[in-house]
C-alpha cells in the first residue's frame, strides 16, 4: 500500500514515520510512505501556496495550481484510476475504525493536509474523493490528522501487526469498547486480578470479557451500544 502526504511542513513527519508499527510496515515493504512538499510545485520566487479569498474574509486559502500539480505528480500516469485522494478538513466526515478498514484495502492514498481557511473549492470539486475530519474541533493544519489516519490504517494492513487477531478484538472493531486487561502480578497493592482470568476456563473468560465490554460501552459510549 502506498501513501503520499502533501504538506507545506514535511519536517513534521520526520519522527512519526520512524517508530513502531509504521516503521516496521515500511521496512517490510507493506507500506510505502512519501511526504511531498507542496511548495515544490510553485513557480514564484516566494514559493507561495496561498492567497486571499475572493469576496473578502479572514485568513488565506490554498490556491489550486500547486495542489493540482502535486496530486497529479503523486498519482502519476499509471495510478490515475486507482488513487484515492483525501482532504483533511474540519468539514469532512468523521474518521472511524470502519473507514480505516475500508481505506486499508486501497492501493494508493493521497492525503492533502489543509491549512489556513481551507483550499480553493475547485480542488475539492475536481480532485478530492473524500473530505475527512478526526473530530468535531479545529486544528491548525491537517498534518496531525494525517498521522492519525496513517497510523490507524497501516496497522490494519495484513501482516503489519505481529498478531493478526489483535486488530479484530480491540475497541471499535467489534462494535464495542475493549474489555479490561490485566497482567502480572496477580495482586498489586491489595488490588487483585479478577478470579475468572486465573481460572483457565476459556469459555468462562470469553463470557466475562464480553459482559465487561458491553458494560464499559454502556457506561462510556451508550450511543455505540444502541447500534
Amino acid at each position: 500500500m502506498r501513501f503520499d502526504i502533501i504538506t507545506i511542513f514535511p519536517e513534521i513527519f520526520t519522527g512519526a514515520l520512524d517508530h513502531g508499527i509504521v516503521r516496521r510496515a515500511r521496512e517490510s515493504g507493506l507500506a510505502e510512505i512519501r511526504v511531498v512538499n507542496l511548495r515544490d510545485f510553485t513557480h514564484d520566487r516566494h514559493r507561495s501556496v496561498d492567497d486571499r479569498p475572493y469576496g473578502g474574509g479572514e485568513g488565506m486559502v490554498f490556491t489550486p495550481e500547486p495542489l493540482f500539480s502535486a496530486v497529479e505528480h503523486c498519482r502519476g500516469p499509471e495510478r490515475t484510476a486507482g488513487s484515492l485522494v483525501i482532504l483533511l478538513s474540519p468539514q469532512g466526515k468523521t474518521w472511524s475504525q470502519e473507514t480505516a478498514l475500508e481505506i486499508s484495502r486501497v492501493q494508493h492514498v493521497v492525503l492533502i493536509c489543509g491549512r489556513y481557511e481551507g483550499v480553493d473549492q475547485r480542488v475539492t470539486d475536481a480532485l478530492v474523493d473524500s473530505e475527512v475530519s478526526i473530530g468535531d474541533y479545529v486544528l491548525t493544519g491537517g498534518e496531525i490528522p494525517a498521522m492519525v489516519i496513517l497510523d490507524s490504517v497501516v496497522r490494519l494492513i495484513p501482516g503489519a501487526l505481529g498478531n493478526s487477531d489483535s486488530a479484530l478484538n480491540e475497541s471499535y472493531s467489534t462494535g464495542l469498547l475493549d474489555y479490561p486487561q490485566y497482567t502480572r502480578p496477580a495482586v498489586f497493592r491489595g488490588m487483585p486480578v479478577p478470579e475468572v482470568l486465573l481460572s483457565g476456563d476459556h469459555a468462562r473468560i470469553a463470557r466475562w470479557r464480553k459482559e465487561k465490554a458491553l458494560e464499559r460501552t454502556l457506561r462510556r459510549r451508550p450511543e455505540m451500544a444502541s447500534k
